[in-house]
């Protein structure tokens, strides 16, 4: 009896060594398939010292497009979500948008004539409503609108919106000595008050559209920087590696996109010599999130899908590679799993 015991233990421990010898999975949240297997290959290929496809820690750049690709989108971009709530809490100081388009459809919930003004009536909503104030005084209305804001369809905060599988993602290049980016359409100034915190992307690695910025003394005889209602930049299409240019100096060899707007950074990305990787994000579930490409108006991909195809380019099944999507919320100390 004692030396059957003795048997069963010696087993049993040394199924812990093996288990414990084993390294953590940095990709829990990702299924085992073609899309985690080209993320983890390219990563020991492009980490492994004296190897053919190895690439210097200053050079292992990683851009990330922001919204659909970290975030949800849907049914319209979070920065835009903002942007009416400001006109609603702003209202009051502008009795004119009573009667004057594109606010008065907003203000009257008249979707249909939202719509017809098209991107000109929602670029005139986002000058109204994020000019005229400090870079300092936007970005505290941009923490207390992400402080109790909730989505209209999971009922959750918008920073919780993040995709589980792209925090680990963000988390495993960063511990194989990859420099991570936000390179996105959104404006620049939107992003950065929130990106440290949720991503653990600094505000100094964060690219996208931004207004034209001034310099100038406060009435309290501090210098301040004001933002106008004037367009600078748009971090977003061919725009895309132009920013990537300006703003980083390195060609990433490192890319992941939802959209045709990210077309122009994947094909720049992958247009450089070594090993490179591109993704993208194809949004096929229904139940835990959304599911769209082709003729979605928020998040179209289109040509992108057909040049991943044409290029062999990773595209990321949500529905199929995610075994989950958002991370989990915390309510009274517990961690429980808010879902559609």
């Amino acid at each position: 009896m004692m030396v059957r015991f003795a048997a069963v233990l010696l087993a049993y421990l040394a199924s812990i060594s093996v288990a414990m010898a084993q390294p953590a999975d940095p990709l829990p949240s990702w299924n085992d398939g073609a899309a985690k297997t080209a993320i983890s290959d390219f990563v020991a290929r492009v980490t492994a010292q004296g190897g053919r496809d190895f690439v210097p820690p200053a050079e292992r750049i990683a851009t990330f497009d922001n919204d659909g690709t970290l975030w949800t989108e849907q049914p319209f971009y979070f920065q835009l979500a903002f942007a009416f709530d400001r006109v609603k809490a702003m209202a009051p100081e502008h009795p004119d948008w009573k009667t004057r388009q594109p606010f008065k459809a907003l203000l009257e919930k008249d979707s249909k004539a939202l719509a017809a003004s098209g991107e000109k009536g929602l670029l005139q909503i986002v000058m109204a409503t994020h000019a005229g104030m400090t870079t300092d005084a936007f970005a505290n209305l941009v923490r207390d609108w992400l402080a109790t804001a909730r989505h209209p369809r999971f009922n959750r905060p918008y920073d919780s919106l993040v995709y589980q599988p792209m925090l680990e993602l963000l988390a495993y290049l960063r511990a194989n000595g990859f420099k991570t980016f936000v390179v996105s359409g959104g404006g620049v100034e939107f992003m950065r008050p929130w990106m440290e915190r949720v991503y653990g992307i600094p505000p100094e690695q964060v690219v996208g559209s931004s207004g034209v910025v001034k310099f100038q003394i406060g009435a309290d005889g501090k210098p301040v920087l004001m933002k106008e209602a004037k367009v600078e930049f748009i971090d977003d299409g061919p725009g895309k590696p132009v920013g990537i240019n300006r703003f980083i100096g390195r060609r990433p060899i490192f890319a992941f996109g939802n959209s045709d707007g990210d077309l122009q950074m994947l094909q720049w990305t992958t247009a450089g010599s070594g090993a490179r990787f591109a993704g993208i994000v194809h949004h096929t579930d229904e139940v835990r999130e959304y599911a769209y490409d082709r003729q979605s108006k928020v998040g179209k991909l289109d040509k992108a899908l057909d040049a991943a195809a044409a290029s062999g380019w990773t595209v990321v099944d949500m529905k199929r590679d995610w075994k989950e999507v958002f991370p989990s919320l915390t309510v009274a100390g517990a961690a429980k799993e808010v879902k559609p």
